[in-house]
């Protein structure tokens, strides 16, 4: 991943040493994470689970465990992150986090207070956002997703999304969309506590213009594609490191005509440029 951003810090900066970007090149990923490591726990935070689960449409929505389609583009993981805090007294804002199981396409809004209404809007525009149709939405059983308005908004329509829901109070049933609440909204938003309406606007005025861009233009993660028993361990084989831009590209699945609107949106973006937008708009969050 790292010829993606060596070309941005190029243009920014005027270049590299010729034996500096060759070392850079040719660093191994190890290598890389154990210089980084000190940034990373000074970077480490904790927080806390607020998800409730809701009695509602239960019987209706059916469970899924490790069932979801993981090659074909489109069925998608949900959660909200709560911005409480630590305290679930009063009311605060939410972020609705998606992430596609096949691309590794994230999508992020913000929603007051978890109001259905407001998570189904959003919801609406995360879909259009997609380069691809969505399938599949699954989800923990909060009442944000367990309510009639998100149940109509995925099934009333000419090809109904597959509605499935996690086991109570299992996390690891979505393992995915928990790792993206981490890496996508805690590690930059943190656990700050946001009780202003008025910051919905301005959360969703990042996550719907650099922040995705960045996110799924440029940033690579890998991907399990098999695990056997060997012994008393488990071995996990991974693919290599992809953006969700290039999973896309590579998928048989989407069409040319999204494939090739997105390599124009990619011929213009700078991941520095992105990035530096990003931070502008999450400091400007705390004033």
């Amino acid at each position: 991943m790292l010829p993606l951003w060596v070309k941005g810090y190029e243009r920014r900066y005027n270049g590299l040493d010729t034996d500096v970007r060759e070392a850079l090149l040719r660093a191994s990923a190890s290598s890389l994470k154990r210089l980084l490591e000190p940034v990373r726990r000074k970077y480490t935070l904790r927080g806390r689970a607020t998800a409730k689960p809701g009695a509602m449409l239960r019987n209706t929505i059916p469970i899924a465990t490790g069932q979801w389609e993981q090659t074909k583009p489109g069925f998608i993981e949900a959660d909200t992150v709560a911005h409480c805090g630590g305290s679930m007294a009063g009311q605060f804002a939410y972020t609705l986090d998606c992430v596609d199981l096949a691309t590794g396409w994230t999508e992020q809004r913000a929603v007051w207070a978890k109001r259905d209404s407001d998570v189904v809007a959003q919801m609406r525009l995360i879909e259009r956002a997609l380069p691809f149709p969505m399938l599949g939405f699954d989800s923990d059983n909060g009442s944000e997703f367990m309510n009639q308005k998100m149940l109509a908004f995925l099934i009333d329509r000419q090809k109904p999304v597959q509605f499935t829901r996690s086991r109570a109070y299992c996390k690891n049933d979505n393992a995915h969309i928990e790792q993206k609440n981490w890496t996508h909204v805690r590690q930059m938003i943190g656990y700050e506590r946001f009780d202003d309406p008025a910051i919905i606007a301005d959360l969703n005025n990042l996550y719907a213009n650099e922040w995705r861009l960045y996110h799924n233009f440029f940033g690579a993660s890998v991907k399990l594609i098999a695990k056997k028993r060997v012994g008393s361990k488990t071995v996990k084989t991974y693919d290599a490191p992809q953006t969700p831009y290039q999973r896309v590209l590579t998928s048989e699945h989407v069409s040319d005509y999204a494939k090739e609107g997105l390599r124009r949106i990619f011929e213009k973006l700078d991941p520095f440029v992105l990035k530096d937008a990003s931070n502008a708009k999450i400091k400007a969050l705390f004033r």
